[in-house]
Order: C-alpha cells, then structure tokens, then sequence
C-alpha cells in the first residue's frame, strides 16, 4: 500500500508542476478544445466489499465488517460528441486497489482448510469463518458522459479488469469440519484452536463488470467525483468448486480530480 501512496504523492506533484508551468494559450490543449477532448487526472479511495448475491443459506450472519485502504489512480479522455458538450464518451486507465475484512457464522460451508502437516482437508464447516481479500488491478473504464449543467455530470457504462495480484485467505474458528460432506467424520476446532485456508491461487485475473457514477466541478479545475462498481464476472475461476457460490466485488470510489 505504501507504493500506492508514494505513486499519488508523485504523481499529483508532477501533474501540478506540469500544470503551474503551461501558458494558457498552450497549443496542446487548445487543439483538444477545438476538438472536443477533455482530460482528467482522478485519484480516490474504494470503499466496499466482495459478496454473493443474494446471501446464501450457508451463511447465517455477517458478524463484522472492515474495508481496507484501497487507493485508485485514474487518467481519462473525454470525447464531446455534440456542440453543446452534453454527451460524450471517455476511456480511461485506473490502478484499482480493493480490501476487504470480514468475519461470518456459517452452516455447511464449502471449505479446504490447510492442515499442520502442509496438505488440505476439503469439506463442510460449520461455525466461524474470518475472511481477508486485497485485489490490486488495472482497470479500463469505458463510459458514457451526460452533462446536466456546467457543473454536474453523469456517466455510466462497463470496466474492464486485470488482477495483477490478489489474496483471499483467513481461517476458521469455534466450529467443526466434516469431510467429505455433511455426514462424514467430524473435527471439531475450539479456543484457540483455529484452522487456516487460502484461495488465491483460485482468483479469476479477468473481471468485468457496470460503473455507474457522477462528478461535480468545484472550481475550473477540480472535480469531485462518487462511482459505484459493480462486478458482473464470478471473483473465482470456473473450475474452483470449494465454494459453491460466486462472489462479486462491489465497490464504491469516493475521490476528486484535475480537469486539464
């Protein structure tokens, strides 16, 4: 996360020092004018989590619930389509960062546990379950662009996303395992006996999903944007069977941008 926040740090300080030494009449920008383009530099946090849709039974109840520090960089073009500058299309390159904490009380769970000796014990648990997910990606947002007026603006369309690296671990507590399935031998896991797992090696590195959101422009050169992302794409690959349900990441991103 500290190389996250040391490529913003760098990042806004070029962006402005490359802003404070531009004239105004700066040929660049008044051929994108004269053009239609627009330009936009966004940076913000992502504020959500990784969930099925709707809760299954096997889960009984959401114990707790904590989102990590998840830190976006975005660069984005603007193409005006009409004279008035009210709709329009934009592409743009986003380093996605996604976190999430939570811990559940589960029924006949899909779960593979990791056993002392380094091998797997696959079966149903009942009982507490701890999940960590941290995704950082590279994500392609197409979208369309309404203005309602001089300052406000809507847009909306789908993303595309590649998981460069992720997690999706935790452990399990205060419950029993049965494996192979509902009536096979028991093993009970309580105090500090605990049990761990990790699905990473399972994550799907392809996402896509809809982003729907709007921006407001405070000043000539500031916005503040809020967008919601929404994963239409199962987290896991195809052939992961453990957990019987898919998982979508669902996010909210919450930041602010230079508009060139």
């Amino acid at each position: 996360m500290k190389k996250y926040i040391l490529i913003l740090v760098t990042l806004f300080t070029l962006g402005f020092s490359t802003v404070q030494a531009q004239q105004p009449e700066h040929k660049g920008l008044i051929w994108s004018t004269l053009h239609g383009l627009e330009y936009e530099f966004k940076a913000g946090v992502n504020i959500g989590g990784t969930s099925p849709l709707p809760l299954p039974h096997e889960i009984r109840s959401i114990d707790s619930y904590k989102p990590g520090l998840a830190i976006t960089i975005e660069g984005n073009a603007t193409k005006w389509i009409d004279e008035a500058k009210k709709w329009g299309v934009s592409v743009g390159v986003r380093l996605d960062s996604k976190s999430m904490t939570t811990e559940a009380t589960v029924k006949n769970y899909g779960m593979e546990i990791l056993s002392e000796t380094g091998g797997k014990i696959q079966g149903l648990w009942t009982g507490g379950v701890k999940t960590k997910v941290r995704m950082s990606l590279l994500s392609i947002p197409i979208l369309a662009n309404y203005k309602i007026s001089e300052r406000w603006k809507l847009v909306f369309g789908p993303y595309l996303s590649y998981m460069m690296n992720g997690d999706f671990n935790g452990n399990v507590y205060e419950g029993h395992l049965r494996t192979p399935d509902a009536t096979g031998s028991r093993v009970n896991f309580t105090g500090d006996n605990i049990a761990t797992y990790d699905f990473s090696e399972d994550l799907r590195h392809f996402q896509w999903g809809l982003q729907v959101g709007g921006s407001w422009r405070a000043y000539k050169h500031l916005t503040v944007h809020a967008d919601l992302t929404w994963g239409l794409n199962d987290i896991f690959q195809k052939d992961f069977k453990t957990i019987t349900f898919a998982m979508y990441p669902i996010y909210l991103n919450i930041g602010f941008g230079y508009l060139f």
